[in-house]
């Protein structure tokens, strides 16, 4: 069975089609980059054959995603002969709220809701629309399936995503807890277990995701139980260019000082904060760890900061499982730099960690156990797949309508 993962932000759309059976193997991925100007491009790598890449103007979502049937029909450089062999699209939704907690195949009654939920997710939420929406306009008939970054987190109980603020406001609003890219830590916690030859029912995780956008989740035998980010994706870690946690008393003294109005405070925690806000350097953690290695000293206390930050997570969430078996590096930023892991790893001795510097220098983009065989704690990294658990979720549910 052919399946088409589509994964739709505001200017990009990813993408990678699946051929699924006993094992999910990827024949074509890319990325269609710059939507909206004149000079956009697609990067097309098919199973193969030659890497194609291709500028053209893409105006919208529907262009790209017709640039992408294209491509992996294409005579020369595609992997499939007509668009009729793909069985199924499966789409990443950001945020699915209360009601959805796990993939579901998409209809009129989930496009409704996914539309309901875009206050929450103003940034992404629409985007996964306009995906969804292309699809249904160029392939109209054809299953789809969306699979939520917030279904994974529905496991976590009430004293964990309730706010202490009036509970009208949960009831009227929904305001509470919803954490994000639940579909990255569920599949590195599964691929962690498989490496470890453990079964994630009996361990104890901690998955810190790492990249722009960052979130740590404390899994227990395999549900999760809490999550750094929270009623937006702007809560918890130092990021790129979020503030993550702050006192709130900090943003109604600004807004008084500097006469700033709920869209210049959302601008100021959204994308003047993290990295780029204590560095004024640049929001690109590459580019901190060069200043960093130059000697800058606000390079140093951004990335000290930010390891710090983490380390804090670790620890209450280790706090609130009664111990931990096993801490997972992935995400961008967890996958490839190594110095920041062994920032974060340095004296967790308390904890039974006896991390490896050796087996850590070095590492990018690749499973590997970066803990001393005799760790009471078991950390490594672990490369993420989200592509392959939407493909695996939307293949399931296809099938079990086939039947």
């Amino acid at each position: 069975m052919i399946i088409l993962v589509l994964n739709c932000g505001s200017s990009s759309i990813k993408y990678q089609l699946f051929n699924m059976g006993r094992t999910a193997k990827v024949i074509a991925k890319g990325i269609v980059e710059r939507i909206g100007f004149t000079d956009a491009v697609i990067h097309h790598k098919p199973e193969g054959k030659e890497n194609y890449k291709h500028v053209t103007p893409v105006m919208d979502h529907t262009v790209g995603i017709n640039l992408i049937i294209d491509a992996i029909t294409h005579k020369d450089h595609g992997v499939i002969k007509k668009i009729g062999e793909i069985a199924a699209v499966g789409h990443r939704v950001v945020q699915g709220g209360e009601k959805y907690k796990e993939s579901v195949l998409i209809t009129e009654e989930v496009i409704k809701d996914v539309e309901a939920c875009v206050e929450l997710a103003p940034l992404h939420n629409p985007a996964n629309l306009k995906g969804i929406m292309s699809v249904e306009n160029l392939l109209p008939g054809i299953p789809q399936v969306a699979v939520f970054d917030t279904s994974f987190h529905q496991t976590m109980p009430p004293h964990a995503y309730m706010y202490a603020i009036p509970r009208e406001y949960y009831e009227t609003y929904g305001i509470r807890k919803y954490g994000y890219h639940g579909t990255s830590h569920k599949y590195v916690v599964q691929r962690a277990s498989e490496i470890l030859g453990r079964d994630t029912r009996k361990l104890k995780v901690v998955s810190c995701h790492l990249g722009n956008g960052a979130s740590v989740t404390a899994v227990e035998y395999g549900k999760s139980q809490d999550t750094s980010m929270g009623f937006t994706p702007v809560d918890g870690l130092i990021m790129g260019t979020r503030s993550g946690d702050i006192d709130p008393g900090v943003l109604l003294y600004l807004a008084d000082k500097e006469h700033l109005s709920l869209k210049g405070i959302s601008n100021l925690i959204n994308k003047r904060s993290g990295i780029i806000g204590i560095s004024e350097i640049s929001s690109d953690m590459r580019d901190l760890e060069l200043a960093y290695y130059e000697g800058d000293e606000r390079a140093n206390l951004a990335l000290t900061m930010y390891a710090y930050r983490v380390k804090k997570f670790i620890g209450a969430y280790t706090a609130i499982m009664n111990g931990i078996d096993c801490l997972i590096f992935t995400g961008g930023i967890g996958e490839n730099d190594f110095n920041i892991r062994r920032m974060i790893c340095q004296n967790m001795d308390y904890l039974g960690l006896h991390f490896d510097e050796v087996a850590n220098h070095g590492v990018k983009g690749e499973d590997k156990i970066i803990s001393k065989p005799d760790s009471k704690v078991t950390a490594l990294v672990v490369k993420t797949n989200e592509e392959l658990v939407i493909a695996t979720d939307t293949y399931k549910i296809i099938k079990k309508c086939l039947n």
